[in-house]
Order: C-alpha cells, then structure tokens, then sequence
C-alpha cells in the first residue's frame, strides 16, 4: 500500500475560512472581566484566538492577500505585520496565515513548520488540537520524520482523531524506526478496534508488520500475524503462504496434516506441494488418499492428465487399495476390540484416508480412549475428521483440546470454521426483479 501523506488543500481551507476576527476594546475587556472571572470558576473556557488592536488591521491586509491568492502579496503583508504580532494570539493567527501561504506555494516545509508553532503555542483550541495534530503528522511521514509521526499521531488519536491511515502510519513509522514490539501492539489494537466496528482490518497490518518479523527471524510472532490474517483474508494464496510457513520445521505427521487443511481450503495449487502430499501419504500407507489426492488435483488442473509420475504413483497406490480396503473393513469392524490405541489410530488414518470420515472419527475417540500416547496427533484428526463428515461442533471441541505442536494448526482449522461460517450468513444478493411487460 502507498501512503498519501499531502495534506488536501479542501481540507485546510476548512482550518481557517474568512478571517472573522475583530479587535476587542480595552472597554469592552474590562467591562466583561468579572463575567469571565465567574465562567470560568464553573467551567474550562476555550482559549478565544482574537487579533490585538495593533495586529487587527494588517492581519486584514494579509487576508485580502489569502482571498486574492496573491503568494507574493501575502508574504509582504505577513512580514510588514510581525512587528504588529506581538500577543500569543497575534502569533498564532501569523501562524495559521503561514499554514495557507505555505498551501498558496505548494510549500510543504512551511505548512510543517506553521502547524508546528499552532500545535506548540499551547493556546490552540480544543476543536483543532485532533485534525492540526493530524494533518502534522501526515506532513511528518512525507519527510521521513517517523518519530514526529508517532507523536504527532500519537496526539491526534488521543484528541480524538479519526483521520485515514492514523493508525497504519503510526504502525508504519514504528516499523521504519526498528521498533517491531511497539508496531505489534499498534496493529493488533487496530485489528480488534475494526473487527469490532464490523470492518475489515487493512491488510497492511498483517502485510508490513509480517515483512518486519520475517525479516526478525520471529517465526512465532510471524505465524501468529499470518494466522490473524486469514480470518481477513481467506483467499487461497493466502492460506497457501500461511500453511507453507506453518509447515517450515514440521515433522512428517504434522506436515501430513497441514496439507490436509491446505487442500481442505482450496489453497493447494502447486505441483510440488501434491507431490509432496503424496509421498508423505504413500510413507504412511496410505493408499485411497493419494489416489484421491491425485484425481482431486487433476480435476482441479494443478496436475495434468498426462504427468508420467503422477500416473505412476496414482497406478501403483491404486494396485494396494483393494487389498487394503479388505483388512481395514475387518478391522474397523472390531471397534473397541481393537488391542491397542495404534492400531486403532492406524485404522482411522487409513479410513480418513478413503473418505470414510464417519468411521475414521469414531476409531480416532477409540484410541484416545485407550490411552493414546499421541493425544494431541489423534485429537487434531478427530477434528478432521468431524468436521469432514459434517459434525462442525464437534469438530470445533476437538480442535480447541489440541495442544503442544499441534495447536496452531488446529486454530487455523477452527479460523477455516469461522470463516465458512461467515460466508454462509452473508445474505444472497436478490433476484433482479423481473422487466415489466405490458399487456393487451
């Protein structure tokens, strides 16, 4: 993503409008001077931003220059008035004229250093202190100036600021700075903030600050990043490089597994990931999964129909099924008479493996019920399991009992849940109604 830190000049314009100042009497002052008095033991006051007698007339001269679009003229009356500008006031308003002189000669140094001296002259009015603070900030970022950034930023969000970016720039300039923890923390807060207000986070939280924590090496903290991002962003691509991290360092089982959920969400799209899937599946026995592995990824053209290794594998793995599918009968028919919690484990993978998802789910809860020393293996594919064969709920309790190693990925399967579910509750888009005929 591009950041647009220019500061629109509609947007500035509103800052200042026509100059409706007036110079107070010293009358007048002193004759509402107890009424002041009495405000303001009730209630804070706004600072009131009003030209002295002295400055009153050549700020009028600076304005007539401003609505003239005179640059030249403008600067001239603004020097001839500095000696005038002698209040805070006067040296504020100098300053919010130097803001627009700096918008009339596309001057971005002078509009910095205009709202600099408004923002520190400590009677800017409340109303302003969240969009000067901002637009600051903006102007900051353009000049790589990433600390003024955060503070400025920083400010504004404080005072209440809901400008574009605010928090992708802050984020942006920790980052730029080197400072990783304090960008996690900005982004994360973003993340949950607009999923709550039922929006869909910038995918540039995930994207720049995974680029950072790769760069880190903080391979969990990254993971943790991707996993947030598919909940977002759940097109295949995404998932793909999610899963593909998530299996870096993973041992056979695990890996086995996390391409499972790869080509659960439509995420396998690669010919080396199908191939490797197979050899995995075949070095476990395997066989009804890579036949239907292969005849999934040839369906879905990632591997064609004429691919000599793919129609050796898929021969050779087709060879074995018929006499395995005849013992795995047998053996899924004793259940809980199985002897062991592997054997049942193995009876189950092998179901799962056919699309017997059912059954395999059954024998899975068998072999924890005997003890199974691989818990948390066993539970990741029950879920697998249940939620293939279409018990999500249960498939949903499974994953969140799922420990060690294995947690990840059985969060992501339970994201790969939520996000089915949330696709399915968006309502249809209506029919068109059908073009009105005119009868006889």
């Amino acid at each position: 993503m591009r950041f647009n830190p220019l500061v629109s000049r509609s947007a500035v314009a509103l800052l200042i409008g026509s100059l409706a100042m007036t110079a107070t009497p010293a009358a007048a002052q002193r004759k509402s001077k107890d009424k002041q008095k009495e405000a303001a033991s009730a209630a804070p006051v706004a600072p009131v931003i009003s030209a002295s007698k002295a400055y009153f007339p050549e700020a009028k001269k600076i304005e007539a220059a401003l609505l003239a679009k005179d640059p030249v003229a403008m600067e001239a009356a603004m020097t001839a008035a500095e000696a005038t500008a002698t209040t805070p006031q006067d040296k504020y308003l100098q300053a919010q004229f130097r803001l627009q002189l700096g918008f009339l000669k596309s001057d971005t140094a002078i509009q910095s250093a205009a709202l600099d001296s408004m923002i520190e002259s400590g009677i800017m009015p409340a109303a302003d202190i969240a969009r000067f603070h901002f637009f600051s900030g903006e102007l900051a970022y353009g000049k790589g100036d990433f600390a003024k950034v955060i503070s400025r930023m920083t400010a504004a969000k404080a005072a209440g600021s809901t400008g574009k970016n605010l928090d992708l720039l802050i984020m942006d300039s920790h980052l730029k700075l080197g400072q990783i923890d304090p960008a996690l923390v900005v982004a994360k807060n973003a993340i949950t903030a607009q999923r709550a207000a039922g929006l869909r986070p910038s995918d540039e939280f995930f994207v720049r600050t995974s680029q950072a924590l790769q760069k880190a090496n903080r391979r969990e903290d990254l993971l943790d990043m991707l996993s947030m991002r598919v909940a977002d962003y759940s097109e295949p691509a995404i998932w793909r490089s999610t899963l593909f991290i998530t299996m870096q360092g993973a041992d056979k089982d695990l890996s086995l597994d996390t391409l499972r959920l790869m080509r659960t969400v439509g995420a396998m799209t690669d010919r080396t990931e199908v191939l490797e899937y197979a050899a995995l599946a075949t070095e476990s026995g395997l066989p009804g999964e890579v036949v239907s592995l292969i005849d999934d990824a040839r369906a879905r053209g990632v591997v064609p129909a004429n691919d000599a290794k793919f129609n050796e594998i898929r021969t050779t793995q087709s060879a074995r099924t018929a006499g395995d599918k005849t013992g795995l009968d047998a053996d899924a028919a004793k259940g809980a008479a199985l002897p062991s919690a592997r054997r049942a484990r193995g009876t189950a993978d092998a179901l799962f493996g056919y699309g017997d998802y059912a059954r395999a789910a059954a024998l899975y809860q068998i072999a924890l019920d005997k003890g199974d020393t691989e818990v948390d293996m066993s539970t990741l594919r029950l879920g697998a399991a249940q939620y293939r064969a279409g018990n999500v709920d249960a498939a949903k309790a499974s994953f969140a009992k799922v420990g060690g190693t294995r947690k990840r990925l059985a969060n992501l399967w339970l994201t790969h849940i939520a996000n089915k579910a949330k696709a399915a509750a968006v309502p249809a888009t209506p029919a068109a109604p059908a073009a009105p005929t005119t009868g006889r």
